[in-house]
């Protein structure tokens, strides 16, 4: 794929995964047969999805000035997500979470977020917006969200929202601003009208939401937009963690956009790299490359 940059708007973390081998009965010690340190946060870990395979991508996003601040932002850095502006602030604390995964791939996560990074939004240089070919938020600053998403829409760049259960509420606060809205199974049963999944995709185009989708896991992903209604099959692969799964979903979802795919080929491409990461431990060391992408479609769908 070859694209504009995507920008990327949201959560920075770090994580601490352990992979067990099942989870007790009862509170007890448990012995890690695994165990990663790496990057987390719902926005930062789509940048790193689109960056790996060899999108333009800039995250605009806040840690604090800590080591967990500098480890999240090197490693961010290192995958070749542009960290310009991902600002350090002070006196603040980093997002973390402990990812506890057991041999099934069934996860416990376990966050702390931090409440007193600054929310404010005047310093992001919105006039790289223009040169974007989509904008990407996981709802967790609404300040930057608002901001980034007017805009693309001044510019006419397609604005897509991750809604997970800590972002959904927000979501109306943005919808007015928002082109493709991509919840996961949990959210939109939480926070969409509907009697049932076609249901709740009426209630989104009645917002003003032009392409409305839910991914639910092994079920796949569902949506409606301009081109029709769709279903993507997931794809099957030997799952050792689904940390970061929707988060890699999202990422290559939006480098496909901005590359002018049509929506059933993003939802392809995108539920392929989200497949192909649950075979490693971690939100991002099972990110595919561009060519793993490549093979991985050809051998499934024969292109």
């Amino acid at each position: 794929m070859t694209a504009k940059p995507v920008v990327v708007v949201g959560h920075t973390a770090l994580d601490r995964v352990y992979r067990i081998d099942s989870f007790p009965a009862k509170p007890t010690k448990v012995r890690a047969l695994d165990h990663r340190e790496e990057g987390g946060g719902s926005a930062a870990n789509a940048a790193a999805a689109i960056a790996v395979l060899g999108g333009a991508v800039r995250l605009w996003s806040r840690v604090g000035d800590d080591d967990a601040g500098e480890k999240a932002r090197r490693q961010l850095a290192r995958s070749g997500v542009d960290v310009e502006n991902v600002i350090t602030c002070s006196g603040a604390k980093t997002p973390t979470a402990a990812v506890i995964v057991d041999a099934r791939g069934e996860r416990l996560v376990i966050s702390e977020d931090d409440h007193v990074l600054p929310m404010e939004a005047e310093w992001l240089p919105l006039r790289e917006v223009a040169h974007a070919g989509a904008v990407l938020s996981d709802l967790s600053w609404l300040e930057g969200t608002r901001g980034a998403f007017a805009a693309a829409r001044a510019c006419g760049v397609p604005t897509l929202v991750d809604v997970d259960l800590g972002g959904g509420i927000l979501l109306e606060r943005v919808v007015d601003l928002t082109d493709y809205a991509i919840f996961s199974a949990p959210a939109f049963a939480r926070f969409v009208a509907g009697a049932d999944d076609k249901g709740r995709l009426a209630t989104l185009h009645g917002l003003g939401v032009s392409h409305a989708g839910v991914t639910r896991g092994k079920d796949g992903y569902l949506w409606s937009g301009a081109e029709g209604e769709g279903s993507q099959t997931a794809f099957q692969v030997p799952v050792v963690d689904t940390t970061g799964a929707g988060d890699a979903f999202h990422g290559v979802f939006a480098l496909a956009l901005a590359s002018g795919l049509a929506d059933a080929e993003c939802a392809r491409v995108a539920a392929a790299a989200a497949a192909l990461k649950c075979r490693r431990l971690g939100a991002r060391a099972g990110l595919p490359t561009a060519i793993e992408l490549d093979a991985f479609l050809l051998e499934q769908t024969g292109r």
